[in-house]
């Protein structure tokens, strides 16, 4: 994917020391300006999840169809509603027009001076002088400078000037498609143990309903909402002083920023007091309002970074047996490099830490420890040691008798042992010998046993040609 962030090396020490912002929901953001469609169906996927919206409905919030308004096709309040529309006839720059980046501009100044008179009792219940509101507003929508901390303003003329400009656009802030989710909003409340509603509250759901609502919002629309519930809390903070507390509130901004335009009272009835209600959770809680919710935050970085770990079970499964096929000779080469690289690696190691071990034991003083260890290293020809880069061959084995007697009755009788080992297989067989034979073969093979065996190999033969000499003047006489 593209790079997300782009990072700025500054050389300036001075801002070194500034914290580093980080917006969580920079994800979300990117995802909305760069893919609103695919944005829009995440959020109001969400949206259905937590509130019930008739298909009708479901097509207004989507922008799919016109808003069905209440008293739209009412005659009774005809007249109120053409009288309020003439009021809007005359649009400016900022006042009466739609909303724009440049009408927040000029507004987000009345919001900052309000900000610094929180304390004004009555403010924004009390109107303001009507001469000195024109003339702001006429400023307002030349675009020129105002200095309104000059004191030529009251705080209570800015107040009124605020609630104009917003009773002034052509839509509510909240906009008509999202009127019927409010009211859904307002009805949501808890469950009891046995699954019946009740009639407090479910405020958890209503601040998530309320975030997924908030993302799909015009951008200006949403920028001002931000502003203006930002200062109507740090109002409601100083009921104290100010007497106005976040209901009183409400009943002043509800008409403004929720309200349906050309309507009247006896067009909204029974609604009322849900909008009003609706607003009033709005200010207590705006400070959690216009934050994504994780999921919808996990979701718009999946969406660019991805994440296998996230991947569902039934996928990983397709993607298993998909390439098993091909996968397999590949992992098997892969495994036996793997293997023989690692048995290489092993015995590289074994033989260095042999090696170590030997130049240890060398370097010991003289003692019968160092002796009996050198001695189980020479049991070990294999091993390397530092004077040895290569293991000792191992010495030829002696071809012995199969047993004892058989080598006596052959050094008796003068039969070359030689001779039996011609005649013998180019592959012998294996010739067991006990372990007296060998002690016994041992002896034999020493100086005084072959001096002993030499002896009686010459009595032997003196024996045997009397023997023969006997025999023969046995056969004479017989003749």
């Amino acid at each position: 994917s593209d790079a997300i962030c782009n990072f700025v090396i500054c050389n300036d020490s001075s801002l070194r020391s500034q914290p580093i912002i980080f917006n969580p929901d920079f994800f979300v953001e990117k995802l909305r300006h760069e893919k609103p469609e695919v944005f829009t169906e995440l959020v109001v996927s969400n949206i259905t999840r937590l509130i019930d919206l008739p298909g009708a409905e479901l097509a207004q919030l989507m922008g799919e169809e016109d808003p069905k308004l209440p008293g739209a096709n009412s005659t009774a309040s005809g007249f109120f509603r053409s009288l309020m529309s003439l009021k809007r006839k005359e649009k400016g720059v900022v006042f009466g027009s739609p909303l724009t980046e440049e009408g927040i501009a000029q507004v987000s100044q009345l919001i900052e001076y309000l900000h610094k008179n929180l304390r004004a009792e009555g403010l924004f219940r009390v109107p303001g002088n009507s001469i000195r509101q024109q003339i702001l507003k006429d400023a307002l929508n030349s675009g020129t400078d105002i200095d309104l901390d000059s004191g030529e303003f009251h705080s209570n003329d800015v107040a009124t000037l605020l609630k104009m400009f917003l009773g002034e656009l052509p839509e509510p802030l909240l906009t008509h498609k999202h009127f019927h989710a409010h009211l859904k909003i307002a009805d949501l409340t808890l469950f009891d143990e046995k699954g019946n509603k009740t009639s407090t509250p479910d405020k958890e759901r209503q601040i998530e309903a309320l975030q997924l609502l908030f993302l799909i919002l015009p951008a200006p629309n949403r920028s001002l909402l931000k502003l203006l519930l930002d200062l109507l809390y740090q109002t409601a903070k100083k009921q104290d002083k100010n007497k106005m507390s976040a209901h009183n509130l409400a009943l002043m901004f509800a008409p403004h920023i929720l309200w349906p335009r050309n309507v009247t009272a006896n067009d909204l009835q029974e609604n009322i007091t849900k909008l009003n209600n609706g607003v009033t959770f709005m200010i207590k809680h705006s400070q959690k309002l216009f934050k994504a919710p994780v999921y919808i935050r996990e979701c718009a970085r999946l969406h660019y970074l991805g994440s296998r770990a996230h991947t569902s079970k039934d996928d990983l499964d397709l993607l298993t047996s998909s390439g098993s096929k091909e996968l397999q000779p590949l992992k098997s080469q892969k495994r036996s490099r793997l293997d023989s690289c690692h048995q290489e690696e092993t015995q590289q190691r074994t033989e260095e830490a042999l090696k170590e071990l030997f130049r240890h034991v060398h370097n010991m003083p003289d003692s019968a420890k160092k002796k009996k260890l050198i001695r189980q290293f020479n049991k070990h020809p294999a091993a390397l040691t530092p004077g040895s880069d290569v293991p000792a061959s191992p010495a030829p084995r002696r071809t012995r008798s199969r047993s004892f007697s058989g080598l006596i009755k052959r050094k008796v009788l003068g039969t070359p042992v030689i001779l039996e080992r011609k005649s013998r297989d180019t592959t012998p067989e294996p010739v067991r010998v006990s372990k007296e034979n060998v002690q016994l073969l041992q002896k034999c093979g020493s100086p005084a046993h072959m001096s002993k065996a030499k002896s009686l190999e010459g009595q032997k033969e003196e024996s045997c040609r009397r023997i023969r000499a006997r025999l023969l003047s046995k056969d004479s006489s017989s003749l």
